[in-house]
């Protein structure tokens, strides 16, 4: 079982690297913050997202949120396959938080005495030495709050990062998640022109490396520290044994699958910490992907499927023109089919003969 000297410890992230990071000198003053609006948000579990504007209103303020950080057995599949998982507010993914470019996210992390880790937050959109990791590192029964400013816009991932073999044994046990920094004048398109959304869904995408016994049964562990030597035997293997999106083979599907209606246009935030993807949205298109995540650079245009680098998070803008049960993918169809990377969106209206339509009826083949 691994300690938790060695988890605050363990490699890049240990003592003499924390000792020599530069000691806080904030572009601002104590009084230009203290002059700043805040604004205090309530996180929601994935896919939903926290309300919040579209085009900002006013200028730049500080968006407070707090993320208590949960080790808890997660059951990932219907065979009752569990995770000994680590969890940003006992969701995997975490949390989706969203602000405006020039804000200043403020973020409360809390480690609770009841987990047995220490753990940390890494930032992909903050500026600033490990992404805010060596600053948030905290033992269990500790808190700490984090202040960047949010100044590139686009989704990013951010994921727990407390140092060598722990980093990715840490994010593939379910502890990563995404910021969305919009635009203050909202997300454009190709050409320049305002486009918005009626609803927003967020699918975390997560690749899990559960081991067997000798039987090969999947084995399950008493704590997240217990079975540690074993899940890094099976992570160095690269192979993962179940690829989900939002901690569970299912999660997004039957009374669970995402809500749409014909007509409404529907905002998807796709994140994985660790592997490449490709999201596919069977009868449906990107209208609009920021492939890359990055809404400073033009959206691509009328995508089949796209393309989600490992440790980042992009975004797809659509609107429905049917009705029905449409599933949502990662186009590694052995992994959708066999491993557990599906989702699905149900979308009421009417339907369109002239965009589909079947002209006959199956009947038996004609024969002279």
């Amino acid at each position: 079982m691994i300690t938790r000297r060695e988890a605050l410890f363990g490699a890049a992230i240990g003592a003499a690297a924390v000792a020599a990071l530069p000691a806080f000198s904030a572009t601002v003053t104590k009084a230009d913050i203290r002059g700043l609006a805040r604004e205090k948000i309530a996180l929601v579990a994935p896919p939903f997202v926290h309300p919040h504007d579209q085009v900002a209103k006013g200028g730049p303020k500080i968006v407070e949120f707090t993320i208590t950080i949960e080790e808890k057995p997660l059951v990932i599949d219907a065979d009752g396959t569990t995770l000994n998982a680590m969890t940003y507010n006992g969701s995997i993914p975490g949390p989706l938080m969203v602000v405006h470019q020039d804000d200043y996210l403020e973020l409360t992390l809390i480690n609770p005495d009841t987990n047995s880790l220490a753990h940390n937050i890494d930032f992909h959109a903050a500026t600033g030495g490990l992404g805010g990791g060596g600053l948030t590192l905290i033992n269990p029964g500790e808190q700490v709050t984090l202040r960047f400013k949010a100044t590139r816009t686009g989704t990013f991932v951010y994921h727990c990062a407390p140092g060598g073999a722990m980093i990715p044994w840490h994010v593939v046990s379910g502890m990563s998640g995404a910021i969305m920094v919009l635009p203050r004048d909202g997300l454009r398109n190709d050409r320049g022109e305002p486009v918005k959304y009626d609803k927003i869904f967020y699918i975390g995408e997560s690749d899990f490396y559960i081991p067997r016994d000798e039987k090969g049964n999947f084995k399950s562990y008493e704590s997240a520290g217990d079975g540690y030597d074993d899940i890094v035997k099976v992570m160095r293997g690269l192979i993962p044994t179940h690829v989900v999106f939002n901690g569970k083979v299912g999660s997004l599907t039957g009374d669970n699958a995402m809500k749409a209606k014909v007509g409404e246009t529907v905002l998807i935030v796709h994140s994985q910490a660790n592997r490449d993807t490709r999201p596919h949205l069977i009868g449906g298109h990107g209208d609009y992907v920021w492939e890359q995540g990055k809404f400073a650079n033009p959206p691509a245009k009328d995508l089949e499927t796209w393309f989600i680098r490992g440790g980042s998070a992009g975004s797809a803008l659509y609107t429905f023109l049917q009705p029905g049960i449409y599933a949502y993918v990662n186009h590694n169809l052995i992994e959708a089919v066999e491993l557990g990377a599906t989702a699905h969106f149900m979308v009421e209206g009417q339907w369109n003969d002239d965009l589909m339509t079947q002209v006959e009826a199956p009947k038996p083949i004609a024969t002279n």
